[in-house]
């Protein structure tokens, strides 16, 4: 299926824009509908890309788009609820839109973006929410996949670029749930990854928990960090009242550095148990290995050295 078309929902995100360069480097034509075509203007210069104006969540919309696709990609997600976008709406009532999206079009091949701990019965509404959209592909009948990641980083992440930001302007780092552990994943190999999946008929039917080599605490991680960038803080760990009074307050900070739910997640470990899927054929990358050509004092440099060099400065 090398030339079909490929419909990938959320593309224009930070997974997406990996597994939408992905797709074109192995041949796909792919189809991004986005509501503000600016989110999208780094996908738009690629050869084999077509980035749509839609919502997806009107369903005949979504009809449409499917209707001209040989498969589609589901890779929307979110970690905080605002206005309209619950958690409900955006996980669960979206999986169930594209299922009949893709049965009226008669699409075949679907492949949904999940979590670790994903569950309807998980401490968190973010896991229950993607544990519902799970079951919402898995009891479809069409030939699905699905991705259990867990925390993904990379050069764009919210994750660690979230630290390295706390610890540029904050003189003590005080965490909540200090010794929850996550395992995590490199954007590029999440991509690969989706994208092999789609030419692999051995994937179908097929859940991926997806972590790479290396197991951290969230106090170890912040402290990576710090040490990466340059700013190392003291790092005080809150006992859980604290903590939950914290995450009450900075839900209502923008961007929201952290959440009740974020929290409540946390109270499971995002870690695997389970080696890296061999059938995809790669190692894992490692965090250490990666986080510094995008945190390091020197990457910071060249960051800002290039913004300079765009604005005339």
């Amino acid at each position: 299926m090398a030339s079909e078309t490929v419909l990938v929902l959320g593309g224009s995100g930070f997974v997406g824009r990996h597994v939408v360069n992905r797709l074109v480097q192995v041949g796909k034509r792919v189809v991004v509908p986005t509501r503000r075509r600016e989110n999208a203007r780094h996908l738009i210069l690629l050869p084999t890309v077509d980035v749509v104006d839609a919502d997806i969540h009107d369903s005949p919309a979504l009809a449409r788009l499917a209707a001209n696709a040989a498969a589609v990609v589901n890779l929307i997600g979110i970690l905080n609820e605002s206005g309209r976008n619950t958690f409900a709406r955006v996980h669960a009532e979206l999986a169930q839109k594209v299922v009949a999206a893709c049965r009226a079009a008669g699409v075949r091949r679907v492949v949904q973006m999940s979590a670790l701990n994903a569950s309807p019965e998980g401490p968190s509404r973010y896991q229950r929410s993607k544990g519902e959209a799970e079951a919402a592909i898995v009891g479809s009948g069409l030939d699905w996949t699905i991705f259990q990641p867990s925390v993904i980083f990379g050069r764009e992440d919210r994750f660690l670029n979230l630290f390295a930001s706390l610890e540029r302007h904050l003189p003590v780092m005080a965490i909540a749930a200090a010794q929850a552990r996550f395992q995590p994943v490199f954007v590029g190999d999440v991509a690969h990854c989706i994208a092999h999946a789609l030419d692999d008929a051995a994937t179908i039917g097929q859940k991926y928990p997806l972590c790479g080599p290396d197991i951290y605490t969230l106090r170890e991680l912040v402290a990576f960090v710090g040490t990466l960038t340059e700013h190392e803080r003291p790092i005080v760990s809150l006992p859980p009242a604290l903590g939950r009074l914290q995450a009450r307050f900075l839900e209502l900070l923008p961007g929201t550095p952290m959440s009740r739910d974020n929290l409540a997640s946390m109270q499971q470990d995002s870690v695997c148990g389970c080696a890296f899927p061999a059938l995809f054929g790669i190692v894992p990358a490692a965090l250490a290995a990666v986080a510094p050509t995008y945190l390091g004092p020197a990457a910071i440099r060249s960051r800002y050295d290039a913004y300079r060099s765009q604005v005339g400065r």
